[in-house]
C-alpha cells in the first residue's frame, strides 16, 4: 500500500523508526559491529551503508546464489563481511580499496570474522584494481560503492565482466540528493543509472540513499 504522497518521494521514517526496524531486522553481532563501529574509532569516515542497507546486501547474495562477488570501495570492512557471509564455502569476494589504512583495518575485521580464505583485498585505485581482477571473470555479482565520478566507468565495467543473470548493486544512487545537478559527477551517475537500465533488467531501490540492482540481460 502506499499514497500520492510516499509515490513521490516522501518518507515515513524517522530515526526511532529506522532504529526499531534495524534493531528488528538487522541487529549487528559482534563481527559486524567491529566493522561498522571501525571508522569511528580509526578516523576512517563512516561512510558505510547503513544495518539495513548491510542486510539487504546478505539477502541479495543469498537469493541469487553468488558464488564470485567483487566490491569497488572497501572501507573497513562491513559491506564485505555481509557479503562474504553470504558466499558457499567454496566462494569468494574481490574487494578494491586505495587507502592503505582502510584496507588494514577492514583486512583485521575479515580475519577476526574467520573470512581471511574467502576475501581478497586488492590494494589498488578502483579501475586498476578491477584491470587486476578481471581475469577471475565472469562474475554473479558486482557491488560499487566508491568515487561517485568514476560510476559509469565501474558501471560498464561490471556489466562487461558479469555472467549473464549476474546482478549489480549501486549505492549512493540519489548522490546525496545532487543526482540531477550540472556537475560532472552527478553526470556520471547519471550515466550509470542510464547503462544499466540499458543492459538490465533493472530498479532504483528507495533506500535512504538510493540502490540501483540490476540483472543482466542474456
Amino acid at each position: 500500500m502506499a499514497d500520492d504522497d510516499s509515490r513521490a518521494g516522501i518518507r515515513y521514517a524517522d530515526p526511532s523508526i529506522v532504529r526499531y526496524c534495524d534493531d528488528a531486522h538487522a541487529a549487528l553481532d559482534s563481527g559486524l559491529l567491529a566493522a561498522f563501529s571501525a571508522p569511528k574509532q580509526t578516523g576512517i569516515p563512516a561512510i558505510m551503508v547503513g544495518k539495513s542497507e548491510g542486510r539487504l546486501l546478505n539477502l541479495l547474495v543469498r537469493l541469487s546464489g553468488a558464488k564470485r562477488a567483487v566490491e569497488v570501495g572497501t572501507l573497513a570492512g562491513f559491506s564485505a563481511l555481509q557479503i562474504a557471509r553470504s558466499l558457499p564455502k567454496d566462494g569468494h569476494l574481490w574487494t578494491i580499496e586505495n587507502e592503505p589504512l582502510h584496507a588494514d583495518v577492514a583486512r583485521q575485521n575479515i580475519v577476526d570474522d574467520g573470512l581471511g580464505d574467502r576475501v581478497e583485498i586488492v590494494l589498488a585505485d578502483g579501475p586498476q584494481g578491477l584491470a587486476q581482477i578481471a581475469p577471475n571473470g565472469p562474475f554473479d555479482l558486482v557491488f560499487l560503492d566508491a568515487d561517485k565520478e568514476r560510476y559509469d566507468v565501474y558501471a560498464h565495467w561490471a556489466i562487461e565482466n558479469l555472467r549473464p543473470g549476474g546482478l549489480i548493486l549501486v549505492d549512493n544512487a540519489y548522490f546525496f540528493g545532487q543526482l540531477l545537478d550540472e556537475t560532472d559527477e552527478a553526470a556520471a551517475v547519471r550515466a550509470m543509472h542510464v547503462y544499466v537500465a540499458a543492459h538490465c533488467d533493472s530498479v532504483c531501490i528507495p533506500t535512504p540513499d538510493g540502490l540501483v540492482l540490476g540483472i543482466k540481460r542474456s
